[in-house]
C-alpha cells in the first residue's frame, strides 16, 4: 500500500482518537472502548461491593471545586500509542474468527425485537412487544401489548401493518385483553419482502394513543439441517454447516461458538450457493481456542444467514437457523495454538502507527 495512503489512515485514526479523547467527559488517560479488560474488571469489584457492603472501599469523592487533570505533555504520543496497541490486537484475529464476550454475543443476535413504550400520565407506561424483528413470509406474529399505571383502558386494541413510507394496510386484528390482564392477538406477515409499520391503537383515558414500531417480511431463504463432522486444518477448527437454499446466489452465515453457554467467538463465512444441498465451511481459528479447557461438545448458536444483492439497489435477505441452534464433537484441539493470524496489509498499517508513536 501507497506510504501515502498508510499516512491518511493513520491521521483518520488519530483525529477520531483525538476528538475522543479532548471530549470525553471523564478523560482519566485511558478509552474505555479500547481497554475492555479494564473495564470489565471495574464492573466486577462494584458488583462485589454492592454484594458485600462490609468490604466495600471507602471512596473520597472529589471536590466540585477542584479542576479535571490535564492531559499529559505527550498526549500525541500517549493516543498514537494506544492507538498501536488496539490495532495490534485486533489483527491478531482472523475477520471471520473474531473473539465474543457475553455482551457483544447479546448484541450480535439479528432477530431481536427491542419492546416499544411510550409514556403515559401518572408514570404509566404503553408497551408493545413482538418475538422477533424479522418475521418470514406468511409466518404468524403473535402481538403483546401492555398498559401499566393508573390509566382507564379499553377492553380493545387494534393492530395494523402497513409497508414503510405507505398508508396501505395489508393487514389489521383486535387484540383482546387476556385473563392475566395484557392484551395479545395474532396477524399474518402477508406482504412482500421489506420494512413494515406495526401500529397498536388503543383508547387510553378516552384518548386515542398510537404505539407505532417496526419489523421486517423476508423471503424464505432455505433450511439448515445441521451440521457435519468437524475437523481441524492448519491452525483453524472446520465447522461444515448444511443449508439447503431455495435460490442460487452470494450468501453469507454468521454463527456464535460457544462452550455449554459461554460465547467463544463469533464465526463468519461468505460462498456462493446453488438451489439444493449446500455446505458452508465456519472457521474458528486457534486463537480463539488455543488453551482453552473444552470438556464435551461445542455449540454453534444464532444462525444468521444473509442472501447478498446481486446488483446496487437490491435488499440483503435474512434467514435463521433453529433457536437452539447445534451441538457437535470436536476432534483434539490440542494442535491449535494462540498464534496471531498474519494480514500483510494489516501488520504494515500496524508498523506505521507504532513508528508514528514511537516518535514521541
Amino acid at each position: 500500500m501507497p506510504e501515502r495512503l498508510l499516512l491518511a489512515i493513520a491521521f483518520i485514526v488519530l483525529c477520531a482518537i483525538g476528538a475522543g479523547y479532548f471530549l470525553s467527559a471523564d478523560n482519566k488517560g485511558q478509552f474505555s472502548w479500547q481497554t475492555e479488560s479494564r473495564a470489565d474488571i471495574g464492573k466486577v469489584k462494584v458488583s462485589e461491593s454492592s454484594s458485600n457492603p462490609q468490604k466495600a472501599p471507602t471512596e473520597v469523592s472529589p471536590s466540585p471545586d477542584t479542576p479535571p487533570p490535564e492531559p499529559p505533555d505527550d498526549a500525541l504520543g500517549f493516543m498514537l500509542a494506544s492507538a498501536a496497541d488496539a490495532y495490534a490486537q485486533d489483527i491478531r484475529y482472523p475477520r471471520y474468527s473474531l473473539p465474543l464476550t457475553r455482551e457483544r454475543a447479546t448484541g450480535y443476535q439479528g432477530n431481536r425485537f427491542e419492546p416499544i413504550e411510550l409514556p403515559l400520565a401518572g408514570d404509566g407506561t404503553f408497551t408493545v412487544t413482538l418475538e422477533k424483528f424479522r418475521f418470514v413470509e406468511d409466518e404468524d406474529i403473535l402481538v403483546v401489548a401492555t398498559v401499566t399505571g393508573s390509566a382507564v383502558v379499553s377492553d380493545t386494541m387494534t393492530a395494523s401493518l402497513e409497508p414503510a413510507g405507505e398508508r396501505t394496510t395489508i393487514d389489521s386484528t383486535a387484540i383482546e385483553r387476556s385473563d392475566q390482564g395484557f392484551f395479545e392477538g395474532w396477524m399474518t406477515a402477508s406482504g412482500e419482502p421489506g420494512e413494515y409499520r406495526l401500529i397498536v391503537e388503543a383508547r387510553i383515558d378516552g384518548k386515542s394513543i398510537r404505539n407505532v414500531s417496526t419489523l421486517t417480511i423476508e423471503p424464505d431463504l432455505g433450511e439448515f439441517s445441521g451440521v457435519g463432522d468437524a475437523t481441524i486444518k492448519g491452525n483453524d477448527l472446520v465447522i461444515p454447516v448444511e443449508f439447503d437454499a431455495r435460490e442460487s446466489g452470494y450468501y453469507a452465515l454468521s454463527a456464535q461458538l460457544m462452550d455449554n453457554g459461554q460465547p467463544i467467538a463469533l464465526l463468519n463465512a461468505e460462498k456462493r450457493l446453488q438451489s439444493s444441498s449446500n455446505t458452508i465451511k465456519l472457521r474458528a481459528h486457534g486463537t480463539v481456542l488455543a488453551g482453552r479447557n473444552i470438556q464435551g461438545q461445542l455449540q454453534v448458536r444464532n444462525l444468521q444467514i444473509r442472501r447478498l444483492p446481486a446488483q446496487p439497489g437490491d435488499r440483503t435477505d435474512y434467514g435463521f437457523g433453529p433457536e437452539e441452534g447445534y451441538s457437535f464433537t470436536p476432534p483434539d484441539l490440542d494442535s491449535l495454538t494462540d498464534t496471531p493470524a498474519r494480514d500483510p496489509e494489516s501488520e504494515q498499517r500496524a508498523a506505521l502507527l507504532q513508528k508514528l508513536a514511537d516518535k514521541f
